[in-house]
């Protein structure tokens, strides 16, 4: 059991979350099938970025925000760029349009892979961690390892380094690849199919807990596509709005016990973003061995169990990999790598589907691209009243089971929205009042 279980009978004490991205804590207090208080800390102090992007020329945001993360720097980069074209009014070459989704389809698999195999799969089979999963299950742990670092090749390859890529640029990117760059991995992205649909098998077979929830999912929706860059934001429960409306819906709440805001939508509460939300919302939209995968999965829309998302996350591994097959056999090197714009004053907003769900950014920039405001909210911050609201519906259940076990189910259930913690801790607004 990762964690440190409290031995009293009614508390469920977790001093440091394991297997998440970040630090974290968990303390629930109960009393018979009651629960009494549902904590998840976040200690980690914000680191600013807001602050440390104004000030800065536009043209700078997407190296900044590119070390918010780095499992999804992609997304921040996205959300920065797509923002800040927003007030120039620039329109990419279709064909960086296309290099911006392969892109994400890199940033896709590793993050997947890094999740559904060295995080969240030694919760359902038992494990303390994957080192010790390992032992049992070998290949699955090397195919694991070997997907992830198909996904950074493909990350590397566009973005000039698998980690904190440096080639995108406002407008599109500083260097493009080549047909024969893009072909390399070709057969690479053919052999992670493959794995991606074993994965899928192999984590439908994983014992899963019964506990389903009323949620509203939100995600981006593109007309046409699996949403991974740009559309509306939508809800299953009547939500559509552009993405500069996203502040008159959603706001921010701080709370004594973590060092994260969180978010919610104005007069309804939590709501859940990431896999789940974009499977239940899109399914239609998803490539069709993603599709059929799913299918042969038994996974059914809506799917009300938060416990399935590793499967669901599997679905997108598959999704990630045929969508860049695609992608990759449609692809001519633009005429220039990037597009040409004059800077203007103005306020942009943007929305895209991070790994871990919707990642908005806002930006306000002076005539002369010096940016004077920006706000970023992550998936992490979107989701974390969810999970404290699934954790008290949740551990009711589990009443009358020994206080290790409890705490592993509750872990678990933290680890079914794979928090990136660090990324939640943006910004907090200080006021300070003197009486």
């Amino acid at each position: 059991m990762s964690g440190n279980g409290s031995k009293a009978a009614n508390t469920i004490k977790v001093d440091v979350l394991a297997r998440v991205e970040g630090e974290g804590a968990l303390l629930v207090r109960f009393k018979g099938n009651r629960v009494e208080e549902v904590k998840l800390k976040i200690p980690e102090p914000p680191r600013l970025f807001e602050s440390f992007l104004r000030g800065r020329h536009a043209s700078e945001a997407p190296d900044i925000t590119a070390r918010i993360c780095g499992i999804c720097p992609v997304a921040y980069q996205m959300s920065a760029v797509h923002a800040i074209e927003r007030i120039v009014g620039v329109k990419p070459d279709p064909m960086v349009r296309l290099l911006r989704r392969l892109l994400y389809c890199g940033e896709y698999i590793e993050s997947h892979a890094l999740h559904v195999y060295m995080l969240h799969a030694p919760d359902f089979l038992g494990y303390q961690d994957v080192i010790e999963m390992a032992r049992d299950h070998r290949t699955a742990v090397e195919d694991a390892l070997r997907l992830k670092k198909i996904g950074n090749n493909l990350m590397s390859i566009l973005g000039g380094r698998e980690i904190h890529p440096v080639a995108v640029a406002l407008g599109g990117f500083y260097r493009v690849p080549s047909k024969r760059e893009m072909g390399a991995i070709v057969e690479d992205l053919k052999w992670a199919l493959e794995a991606s649909i074993k994965t899928v098998k192999l984590v439908a077979s994983f014992p899963m807990p019964e506990f389903e929830q009323d949620y509203e999912f939100v995600a981006v929706s593109h007309p046409d596509e699996y949403p991974l860059n740009e559309g509306r934001i939508v809800s299953n429960k009547g939500l559509d709005i552009d993405a500069a409306e996203y502040e008159d819906r959603f706001f921010e709440q701080h709370v004594k016990h973590a060092n994260a805001l969180h978010s919610q939508l104005r007069e309804r509460g939590s709501y859940m973003v990431g896999p789940l939300a974009r499977f239940n919302l899109h399914f239609a939209k998803l490539t069709p061995a993603a599709r059929q995968a799913a299918s042969d999965a038994g996974l059914n829309v809506p799917c009300l169990n938060p416990f399935k998302s590793i499967v669901v996350r599997a679905v997108e591994l598959v999704f990630a990999c045929e969508e860049a097959l695609r992608l990759i056999a449609g692809y001519e090197p633009p005429p220039a790598p990037r597009a040409e714009f004059d800077y203007r004053a103005g306020t942009g907003h943007a929305a895209t589907e991070a790994p871990r769900g919707l990642l908005y950014h806002r930006y306000i920039i002076d005539e002369h691209g010096i940016i004077t405001g920006v706000k970023i909210v992550a998936p992490t911050s979107q989701n974390q009243k969810r999970i404290e609201d699934d954790l008290w519906r949740f551990v009711p259940q589990l009443a009358g089971q020994p206080i290790d076990r409890m705490t592993w189910a509750c872990e678990q259930a933290i680890r079914n929205y794979d928090p990136c913690i660090s990324c939640a801790t943006h910004f907090l607004k200080l006021e300070i009042r003197k009486d």
